[in-house]
C-alpha cells in the first residue's frame, strides 16, 4: 500500500505534466513553425475525436456489436444524418435526433 508521501507526490508531479503539456503552445515567444500537411491535419483533429467517441455508442451495446435492427439509435441516426445533410443545423440535428430516440426507447423499449 502507498504511503502518503507517495500519494502526494504523484499528484504533484501528474499537476506538472497537466500544466507543462497544456502550457507547451504559450511557453514560446514567437509563433511555431508547422508544416502545412501538419495544419490541414488538425482541421479534421475535432472531427475525428467526435467520431471515435460517438461511433462505439451508436453500433455497441454492452460492448457487443448490435444484433438486431430493432435499436432506437439507428432511425434516430439515419434521421438526424439526412436532417444534418439539408438544413446544417447541428442544434436542430440534435433535437431531432433525440426526439426519434426517445420515444422509441423509452416508449417501445428499444
Amino acid at each position: 500500500m502507498m504511503s502518503s508521501f507517495w500519494v502526494i507526490v504523484a499528484c504533484i508531479g501528474l499537476a506538472l505534466i497537466t500544466l507543462i503539456t497544456r502550457a507547451f503552445f504559450m511557453i514560446p515567444e514567437r509563433e511555431l513553425p508547422l508544416p502545412t500537411w501538419l495544419k490541414r491535419g488538425l482541421k479534421y483533429a475535432p472531427l475525428a475525436a467526435l467520431a471515435a467517441v460517438i461511433a462505439p455508442e451508436i453500433v455497441m451495446s454492452n460492448g457487443q456489436l448490435i444484433g438486431s435492427l430493432a435499436d432506437a439509435r439507428l432511425p434516430a441516426l439515419a434521421a438526424s444524418v439526412v436532417y444534418f445533410f439539408y438544413k446544417r443545423s447541428i442544434l436542430g440535428t440534435i433535437a431531432l435526433g433525440m426526439a426519434i430516440y426517445l420515444p422509441l426507447h423509452i416508449g417501445m423499449g428499444w
